[in-house]
């Protein structure tokens, strides 16, 4: 019995050891700069949504197209941004940070696309079979789109030993729908030192 006691108090010290060695973790705001490893983070995802919006709606292409349409702003849907780096980038988190960007701007108009819009699109399906008449929502009344926006990011590492440079670029491309002609193309370079 003393046997089964004493290995029952040492399984329970070495547990109380390993759960005290713990990580600590602290809750901070999310808009704080963390930059723990140098990859790719929220920082620069916000970021740089942010900055390559205000340079897309600060070109003449935006003004152009509102005094062409009687002061109509332009309808925007963000296609495809395609991760072609070196590491794993959560581009739908960067794809939402650029849809935030344009909604909050209120210069541009924003609709849905991908797997949301068909979502939308079944439920307004479904509605025509289960709702009332005076409920239902119409088929072929969405607002379209006058502008995709598609884009990439790249990046290049050039290392030696344990000191590393990381080379991020993000280019966007914004294509009139009905012309397929480019209207704008940006860009926004960050460049990590790592020690």
């Amino acid at each position: 019995m003393k046997k089964h006691f004493s290995l029952y108090a040492i399984l329970f010290l070495i547990s109380i050891t390993v759960i005290s060695c713990g990580q600590k973790v602290t809750r901070v705001s999310e808009d704080t700069v963390t930059d723990l490893s140098g990859r790719w983070n929220d920082t620069d995802s916000r970021l740089t949504a942010e900055e390559i919006t205000s340079e897309m709606m600060a070109h003449p292409w935006h003004n152009s197209f509102i005094s062409q349409n009687g002061g109509e702003a332009p309808v925007l849907i963000v296609g495809m941004i395609t991760n072609k780096s070196h590491e794993h980038i959560a581009t739908e988190t960067f794809s939402k940070d650029i849809e935030k960007a344009i909604i909050n701007s209120s210069k541009m108009r924003l609709v849905q696309a991908g797997p949301m819009r068909e979502e939308i699109r079944a439920e307004r399906a479904d509605q025509q079979n289960y709702s009332s008449a005076s409920s239902m929502k119409k088929f072929g009344l969405e607002q379209g789109a006058d502008f995709m926006l598609q884009g990439t990011v790249n990046s290049i590492v050039d290392q030696y030993k344990k000191d590393k440079a990381i080379y991020y670029q993000v280019d966007l491309e914004l294509t009139n729908l009905e012309t397929n002609e480019k209207v704008w193309i940006g860009d926004k370079k960050i460049k990590k030192l790592v020690n």
